[in-house]
């Protein structure tokens, strides 16, 4: 209880001593605020971006393999040479993989093809550079597909090529204004489709990356009557399978290698001949941008802590100016029985009293500016950052403040109250 009270005492002592030197004590927060600013920003904007360009990125799927003529490359230098004369993917392989991969492996298995720069037309209304999408029965499976209204295709609409179509907000928006589109048709490429869902509006993307808001979806043997099949990558829509990895198999190793022998058979590849197709998987990606954003996070980090090495300078100062003018005042209280650890407490938690107020107005700035509204741009804050700013607040704190509080629990009771 004894060391509790002297505790609280010590508090009580840095917190009148901050308010008795009010200007003193803004302009020292001042150094903090922008270290802690500069660094939570940085980490801010970090995070926000990585979290944005993800969710632009979230069309490619998660646990999914793509059986691919191209494999996915970043950086460096891309051998194209060695991949031009690959086939792509085709109908018969994907009804091969289907009768052939085994059903237990994964959770579902799809083709899809895409062409851009469509224009759809309904009455007098129409929306160009739309993307024109075929699917198979189990895409929703392997990517998702959020409907807002009305709902998926069925196996019957697949088999028998029939003439639907699952399109974007802002297909709907602009084809059919201020009604609703379920039911309504439709022409494309001289067919007439009937819209039976209507997909969840996602908005502006960071990265110029495909938006389902623009998208239009048709069973895969309606895409096909009307979109030529490209049989070498180079003309027409390209044909993708995909596979959707089980939740219980996290490194997807078993099913990857069971999709590439797979392949290799129904290929007729022969042991020693290198594969002619790619096993793309998202993960390459997600890698690839979690490693760009640690090195700018690192930097961001290493510019920021100047800023904050410049406040606690700032704080170490005011600390040894503290010290010398209430330097008669400690040799009373000494005098009177308190103990070294009492003086030094009374001036570390000063220096940290100090540092955290600097701290939470560099982080309330951070937070103020993640309220306004950005362009494509969420930004956002996390818990794990406010508590890092908090906790840099308090290291720094003590840091500066621990040469100050020794020199000041140090000093002799007698010559303390002599100095003036």
């Amino acid at each position: 209880m004894k060391a509790l009270r002297l505790t609280l005492e010590s508090f009580r002592f840095a917190w009148q001593a901050l308010k008795a030197n009010l200007l003193r004590t803004i302009l020292s927060l001042l150094g903090v605020t922008v270290g802690i600013f500069a660094i939570i920003a940085v980490f801010t904007v970090v995070d926000s971006l990585e979290k944005n360009i993800r969710d632009s990125m979230n069309f490619v799927g998660d646990k999914v393999i793509y059986v691919q003529k191209w494999p996915w490359a970043f950086g460096g230098d891309y051998p194209w040479w060695k991949y031009f004369n690959r086939p792509v993917p085709t109908v018969r392989e994907f009804r091969e993989m289907q009768r052939t991969l085994n059903p237990a492996s994964h959770n579902g298995i799809a083709i899809f093809a895409a062409t851009g720069g469509n224009t759809l037309k309904a009455g007098s209304n129409s929306l160009s550079d739309c993307a024109i999408q075929g699917v198979s029965y189990d895409y929703r499976r392997v990517s998702e597909v959020p409907i807002a209204e009305g709902r998926y295709f069925t196996e019957q609409e697949m088999k028998s090529a029939r003439n639907v179509a699952i399109i974007g907000a802002t297909i709907a928006q602009n084809l059919y204004p201020g009604r609703s589109a379920l039911g309504q048709e439709f022409k494309a490429k001289g067919q007439r489709y009937t819209v039976i869902g209507v997909m969840t509006r996602e908005g502006k993307k960071l990265l110029d990356t495909p938006s389902n808001d623009t998208n239009c979806y048709l069973p895969f043997t309606a895409f096909a009557k009307i979109f030529q099949l490209s049989t070498n990558g180079m003309g027409g829509a390209t044909p993708t399978i995909a596979v959707k990895g089980r939740d219980d198999d996290p490194g997807l190793l078993n099913l990857e290698a069971e999709i590439q022998g797979t392949v290799r058979v129904i290929r007729g590849l022969k042991p020693r001949e290198e594969d002619n197709f790619a096993l793309n998987r998202p993960e390459l990606l997600a890698n690839a941008i979690t490693q760009l954003f640690s090195i700018i996070g690192i930097a961001g980090a290493v510019i920021g802590s100047f800023a904050m090495l410049v406040g606690g300078f700032g704080i170490a100062n005011i600390m040894f100016v503290s010290v010398k003018e209430r330097t008669n005042i400690i040799g009373i209280q000494k005098s009177l029985g308190a103990k070294n650890y009492f003086i030094l407490f009374q001036f570390l938690f000063e220096a940290v009293f100090l540092c955290l107020l600097g701290g939470a107005s560099g982080i309330l700035l951070v937070y103020l500016i993640t309220l306004i509204p950005q362009d494509g741009l969420a930004l956002f804050m996390s818990g794990a950052r406010i508590s890092l700013g908090l906790v840099v607040s308090v290291v720094i704190g003590v840091l500066a403040g621990i040469i100050p509080a020794i020199l000041a629990a140090n000093l002799d009771p007698v010559i303390a109250i002599r100095a003036k």
